[in-house]
């Protein structure tokens, strides 16, 4: 078991010379071998070994034996130890998500490197655990060698390897009555599942944690060429081989606050880009709403319609978006920044409305289907100021005045922006 360990440690440069490496110690088989296989190990490595012992507080006085038992060998072998005690809750994810979250932020706190003693039959557990609750290739990778300041150095050992060594050296553990129940998926994979399937193959654990270990290689090379290929266009995520796109598309998700994409996130991410719809739209959770902006995706956030502004004529009215100065007509004017109506009942300054239509030089369209046409993204539309009397659309930011609604005699309109652009931004023709 020490030669594993060493070929783990070094192949996966989990600790250099000078290292403190904290042992993650529940006073279990697995824990305590790794515990005592470090201490024995680490004159050869040139490290400091400690251990840490988190109580979740679960089982009563059975949880404060295990503690005490820890406790005692540390103390008997001249071993640091760092111990915590939390009350753990089951939170959304459950109770073994909650007790793996608190024991992690205590292993946050501590100094060094920190190791815990996962082994190969724990890969082979997970390997197996993640495809019956469903996953890709990521999750085919199991366990991870190296994460951050965590290192598993027993990953390719396996439990049976774990037992002889503890035999070996008389070394004691405690036994954790939970595990022995079936409460949870994995110990009832642990119990029923996996002495099936060793009976067809009893290195069923070292194949499983091998193939996971490729399938971990695999899938970093294919992140590395998917970063490489990084779009939010979308017809180059059409041209994109299926194991990248659906890479790309969950960092793009990711970056717009969907934590942890799932696979029906990403096909429905995936539905937008294929979708036949220049502003198609989907739902993600968080409240975050993606939209295709024609020829691009981009994170929707819709703005709310203007507020109406009744529009002083003659004289001057002040929005946030938009300054306008109506006075008598000297002459007729046809720019679209300035130009000469005859307004029929009051002027307003507001956002498109249903069933509103504009007169240009193409002939009347309806200012969505103009708004589609020009390829405006529907997120801004609300935000496109339209000028309006009793009569219809008089004219429209960025467009220009409505070409029924011009005359040479009436009211000379101006209309300048504030928060707007003029140039560069324009709607028109």
């Amino acid at each position: 078991m020490l030669n594993n360990i060493c070929k783990t440690l070094r192949e996966y440069h989990m600790v250099s010379p000078g290292d403190t490496v904290v042992c993650c110690v529940s006073g279990g088989a697995d824990s305590m071998a790794l515990l005592f296989a470090m201490c024995l190990l680490k004159k050869k490595l040139g490290v400091q070994v400690c251990a840490a012992h988190f109580n979740h507080g679960l089982r009563g006085e059975e949880s404060d034996g295990d503690a005490a038992f820890v406790r005692d060998f540390c103390r008997d072998y001249g071993i640091p130890l760092y111990e915590q005690k939390q009350q753990v809750k089951p939170g959304k994810k459950g109770l073994e998500a909650a007790c793996r979250d608190a024991r992690y932020a205590f292993f946050e706190t501590l100094p060094g490197k920190i190791a815990t003693a996962h082994t190969a039959d724990d890969n082979a557990e997970t390997l197996l655990l993640h495809l019956i609750r469903g996953t890709g290739l990521k999750g085919l990778g199991g366990i991870t060698p190296v994460n951050g300041r965590i290192i598993r150095p027993m990953l390719m050992t396996t439990r049976a390897r774990v037992l002889a060594f503890l035999q070996e050296y008389h070394i004691p553990f405690v036994e954790d009555s939970s595990n022995q129940t079936d409460d949870f998926l994995r110990n009832r994979i642990r119990h029923h599942v996996m002495p099936l399937l060793k009976q067809e193959n009893p290195r069923l654990p070292e194949n499983l944690s091998a193939a996971a270990q490729r399938l971990r290689r695999d899938e970093a090379a294919l992140d590395k060429i998917s970063r490489e290929a990084e779009t939010r266009e979308v017809e180059r995520l059409r041209s994109l081989e299926p194991a990248l796109r659906s890479r790309v598309l969950g960092r793009l998700l990711e970056g717009w606050g969907v934590k942890e994409p799932e696979a029906e996130h990403i096909a429905a991410l995936e539905a937008l880009v294929f979708s036949p719809k220049p502003s198609a739209r989907a739902s993600f959770p968080n409240g975050v709403r993606v939209e295709r902006c024609y020829g691009a995706l981009q994170k929707a956030q819709d703005s709310p319609p203007l507020e109406p502004s009744l529009v002083h004529c003659p004289g001057e009215t002040d929005t946030d978006e938009i300054k306008i100065t109506c006075c008598p007509a000297q002459k007729g004017f046809k720019e679209m920044y300035r130009f000469t109506v005859q307004p029929q009942g009051q002027l307003w300054l507001r956002s498109r409305q249903p069933g509103d239509e504009i007169t240009l030089s193409g002939g009347t369209k309806t200012l969505k289907k103009l708004w589609i046409d020009r390829k405006i993204p529907a997120s801004r539309r609300n935000r496109i100021p339209v000028l309006a009397d009793d009569a219809g659309v008089v004219a429209v930011w960025g467009i220009g005045p409505n070409r029924k609604r011009l005359t040479d005699t009436g009211v000379e309109i101006r209309w300048e922006a504030k928060h707007i652009k003029t140039e560069g931004d324009s709607y028109g023709e």
